[in-house]
């Protein structure tokens, strides 16, 4: 089974603003509400893909109840943890001239309701796959993620991580089969900055975070693509197909629920690279999530 865990599930509120003027009256072109927090999206690609899959977190009030109730009719198992105050989120994803998002913060986790969580988690098998993506909640420590990665019952479990910052560096020396920085995450890790155009350079970081205790590093570029590079020294790189960019918002999550859905069709990390770029260009050039069909079709023009 495939888990994902998101601290802060979300409902985004896509809002489609022509001309947007500050302190003026906008009126919206179209609006849409998604199920949202990186590990639910990954969770509602990985569905389009065909791969059934868990989403782990916490939920609160009216809101959680209904990204729960959400995600179940789309197919997609769920084990989240019911906060006993609070709501969960609603985010605003502004699209207009350039994408702006506002995230509120998320409920309060006390910590009755993260034992629960961490009993929960205690299924998760040896052949089992877990994504840990986001950040923790703002009551948290930052080595949230390293402690509930070193209370997995078993050590073959794959761990696929999306988050960056100190939860990251704190928890690569459990030894993650796959991070996903992007070049942003990967300039702030380091305090350098990092050029697309300069793949020496973003190699040399991806083998430093591998010298930490990652397996295989996935740098995620946006519109240039993606750089793989893997646990036994292979250097893989894709570029993005072209298109038109709709809203970019989650596409990196798609990315990592393509990644995920190619590595366990054919256990080929090139070809996995292939199809996780895929997704989340696929993912880019819609509104909402690109269904599976969307996403195939962009593979096999590329592959």
């Amino acid at each position: 089974m495939i888990y994902t865990l998101t601290y802060n599930p979300s409902i985004d509120y896509l809002v489609t603003v022509d001309n947007l003027e500050a302190g003026k009256l906008n009126r919206m072109r179209r609006a849409a509400y998604l199920y949202g927090g990186k590990g639910v999206n990954v969770s509602q690609v990985l569905r389009e893909l065909g791969i059934d899959n868990t989403a782990l977190g916490f939920v609160a009030g009216f809101t959680g109840r209904e990204i729960e109730e959400g995600l179940q009719k789309k197919g997609i198992m769920t084990g989240f943890v019911h906060l006993p105050e609070g709501h969960s989120r609603i985010n605003i994803k502004l699209c207009a001239e350039k994408e702006t998002e506002i995230n509120a913060p998320g409920p309060f986790v006390d910590a009755v309701s993260m034992k629960a969580l961490r009993e929960s988690m205690r299924q998760i098998g040896g052949d089992d796959m877990i994504i840990l993506a986001g950040a923790a909640g703002a009551n948290m420590e930052s080595d949230a993620f390293a402690s509930l990665i070193s209370e997995l019952p078993n050590r073959d479990t794959k761990v696929i991580l999306d988050t960056t910052g100190e939860p990251l560096v704190n928890s690569l020396c459990y030894h993650p089969f796959l991070i996903k920085p992007n070049i942003d995450e990967l300039s702030e890790l380091f305090h350098e900055e990092y050029s697309v155009s300069d793949t020496g350079a973003i190699i040399s970081a991806a083998k430093r975070l591998q010298d930490k205790g990652a397996t295989n590093v996935l740098v995620s570029m946006g519109e240039d693509g993606a750089i793989l590079v893997t646990g036994d020294g292979q250097v893989y790189t894709r570029s993005a197909p072209a298109g038109i960019v709709v809203n970019s918002v989650g596409s990196g999550d798609a990315m990592v629920a393509g990644f995920i859905a190619g590595y366990i069709d054919s256990g080929d990390m090139e070809d996995a690279l292939c199809l996780g770029v895929c997704a989340g260009s696929a993912c880019a050039f819609n509104e909402g999530f690109a269904s599976g069909d969307e996403i195939m079709q962009l593979y096999r023009l590329i592959r």
